[in-house]
């Protein structure tokens, strides 16, 4: 089975992670990794991949959802990633790929359906929990998970507590998507198709599974569950 990985260019240590603990699901899988190849490359190495997984990185450009005057809030960009993930994305989803994301990733399956994001949480929110990395070290905040929801369904819970290392967030959610999960501040931390009936599997979240204890509910068990996908999507292919 093959998952393809977005990441950032270069080989820093935290985008390890990811493979890391999709292995720790199923040994067996081998990842493509997608971050050196432009947009049409990208959508032809994806074609034989079985998923996707968008992950986190540097922020997203304002100008891609409406806010390129809020730029200066911003951190690291990297359009070239912006214009190759996009365009995956689509691909993906015409493929009826199965697509998680985690934190820009999320962010990213966001603005390709046509919503926004708030380009400094503590800027435009004024929240008082820590949603920030600080001193090279992950925040941690409570979740509320939205009940009847795909996170409710994978984890069995409608509470826990989550990693955090993100400074921007869903501003306005895409009509296409539905909101799984939010912080006690009401950002959103989990989104899943609004409508997912006929659609292929979509799942982001905006903390870092990869990043947190394996047996917490919000880590490995969406590694798992994903992979199922990706399984039964190999399986559908095969068929065909």
């Amino acid at each position: 089975m093959k998952i393809a990985l977005t990441k950032g260019h270069g080989n820093l240590p935290v985008y390890a992670n990811y493979a890391l603990w999709l292995r720790a699901a199923d040994p067996a899988i081998d990842i493509v990794d997608l971050s050196t190849l432009g947009p049409d490359e990208a959508k032809s190495a994806i074609e034989p991949c079985d998923g996707i997984v968008f992950t986190g990185g540097p922020d997203i450009d304002p100008a891609r959802y409406g806010k390129e005057e809020e730029r200066e809030y911003c951190g690291e960009i990297d359009t070239q990633r912006d214009e190759m993930e996009l365009a995956v994305f689509g691909h993906a989803v015409s493929l009826n790929m199965p697509i998680l994301g985690i934190c820009r990733g999320m962010q990213l399956i966001n603005v390709a359906l046509g919503g926004s994001l708030h380009t400094d949480i503590y800027t435009f929110v004024h929240t008082d929990i820590e949603h920030r990395r600080l001193e090279n070290q992950d925040a941690e905040h409570d979740l509320i998970v939205t009940p009847g929801s795909m996170l409710m369904k994978i984890t069995g819970h409608l509470e826990g507590t989550v990693n955090s290392a993100h400074h921007q967030a869903v501003d306005r959610l895409s009509g296409d998507l539905a909101r799984s999960a939010t912080s006690p501040d009401g950002i959103i931390e989990a989104i899943e198709w609004s409508t997912p009936q006929s659609r292929p599997f979509l799942f982001a979240v905006e903390w870092h599974p990869e990043r947190m204890e394996y047996g917490s509910v919000f880590s490995l068990a969406l590694a798992h569950h994903f992979l199922f996908e990706a399984a039964s999507y190999e399986m559908l292919l095969k068929k065909k």
